[in-house]
């Protein structure tokens, strides 16, 4: 069920398409067996633990995204190689990865996500629209090592369901807000990680003030990230200036020729 009005169409669109996709596949792999192919998956890398160190090392914690498409912004990189961008990714200092894994509105796939991970030995986050436990043994299945959770697309209820079968693999999980009422809902969560993402919803438009306004909302105790729209060291510089040491970033450093290049210069003056 839709728990949020102020969703877009797309977005609505994409969690009903889910639904039935994940049914579909939960009819070809039993809780059992997803079960044993999370169990049988390589050891879980720290992810909120990388992360919460490279804020204490005074450091930008880029979580940097490796995907193909999006809906907003169509095709984003072709060729598309997600080893090699993991590589150029670690190699300039990102701290995680994010992995685009939805196939129908972002052209993933779960291959993406394990050639990343078996390229580098960064952490890798499954992005995904999660809505049920099953997709998180689904996910350390396939290697990952956190899963995101966006309040605005589930109730509490299914929130804290899939952060508990997150907890009990031994994952991290980033909790995604737009707005003080789905901080507040993540609040109640166990998770430190509180991703801010600066895309409204119903417009699709970005805007790093959303990122100002929220992180300072966030207790000590919690971790924000900023999501969405950060595109320039000074952008950086504003999300530290705000609380938030831990970015998200992805179509602006895969848009550019040298992937590399672009996390150096987006964090080398922050």
């Amino acid at each position: 069920m839709d728990t949020n009005p102020a969703l877009s169409d797309t977005l609505r669109r994409i969690l009903s398409d889910k639904r039935a996709e994940v049914q579909a596949r939960m009819q070809e792999a039993s809780q059992s067996e997803i079960e044993r192919r999370a169990r049988d998956a390589d050891p879980v890398r720290p992810f909120m633990q990388d992360l919460c160190t490279a804020v204490a090392d005074s450091r930008v914690g880029l979580i940097a995204e490796i995907k193909r498409a999006s809906p907003s912004g169509g095709l984003i990189r072709d060729p598309f190689d997600p080893a090699e961008i993991a590589q150029a990714y670690e190699a300039a200092g990102a701290v995680c990865l994010s992995v685009l894994t939805d196939e129908p509105y972002f052209q993933g796939r779960p291959e993406h996500l394990q050639a990343a991970r078996a390229a580098t030995r960064l952490p890798v986050l499954r992005k995904d629209f999660m809505i049920h436990p099953w997709q998180v043994f689904e996910a350390r299945a396939m290697g990952a090592d956190a899963v995101l959770i966006i309040m605005a697309a589930l109730t509490d209820e299914e929130a804290s369901a899939i952060e508990d079968a997150a907890r009990a693999l031994d994952m991290s999980v980033l909790a995604e807000v737009h707005d003080e009422a789905e901080l507040e809902r993540a609040l109640g969560l166990e998770t430190r990680l509180i991703g801010v993402n600066n895309r409204d919803l119903r417009t699709l438009v970005t805007d790093v003030a959303v990122t100002e306004r929220l992180a300072p909302l966030i207790p000590a105790d919690r971790i924000p990230v900023a999501e969405s729209g950060i595109r320039t060291a000074d952008d950086v510089r504003r999300m530290a200036a705000a609380g938030a040491r831990c970015l998200l970033v992805g179509e602006h450093l895969l848009r550019q020729p040298d992937v590399g290049a672009a996390v150096r210069t987006l964090i080398g003056a922050a």
